[in-house]
């Protein structure tokens, strides 16, 4: 029994009246997203040669593509009315992948290709862990992506580090056991 506001209360009623009382306190700790994936945008230059990275490369899977059109880029403010064709890429074909949105406006990079993460601000790198990094490493060797540093680099027993940029220099990590 548990007494409560002055009320005795047996274990069942006890720990329905506390369940009762913690639910305001589970409830306000809940996510205040409707969706536990981050959708994230990157502009390329050319978008067959990142498609080829991405899926042939990385070994992502294009599961969709829309096209953003001028009257919603400029209502939006994604753009000043430019539309534009997005390929979504995740890492495997399922609700809860991240989406990965490639999307090109026939541009060049503007900036100076990066050497090091330290070398400009916001978004530098992305993390993909994977099962067996010698499979994505062969088949980056084989579209000639050079490595950055020391590759692959022990984490420890059973993990490793890869480090190589995109074809518009976005640096990406891979993270996995070799086999």
């Amino acid at each position: 029994m548990i007494l409560f506001k002055g009320m005795v209360l047996r274990l069942p009623k006890a720990f329905a009246w506390l369940c009762a009382l913690l639910m305001p306190v589970v409830l306000s700790a809940q996510s205040n997203f409707s969706s536990k994936v981050i959708g994230v945008g990157v502009v390329v230059a050319d978008m067959e040669r990142s498609l080829d990275f991405y899926v042939n490369g990385i070994g992502m899977v294009k599961t969709g593509s829309f096209t953003i059109t001028e009257e919603f880029s400029k209502r939006s403010g994604l753009s000043n009315g430019v539309a534009a064709a997005v390929n979504v890429l995740k890492l495997e074909n399922s609700p809860d992948a991240t989406e990965w949105k490639l999307m090109s406006f026939g541009k060049k990079v503007a900036h100076p290709r990066q050497k090091y993460i330290q070398d400009d601000t916001g978004m530098q790198y992305i993390t993909i862990n994977v099962k067996a990094l010698k499979p994505v490493l062969e088949r980056l060797r084989q579209q000639k992506v050079p490595f950055l540093g020391t590759t692959p680099t022990p984490l420890g027993k059973d993990s490793h580090f890869a480090l190589v940029q995109d074809p518009d220099g976005n640096f990406i990590e891979l993270i996995g056991p070799l086999e």
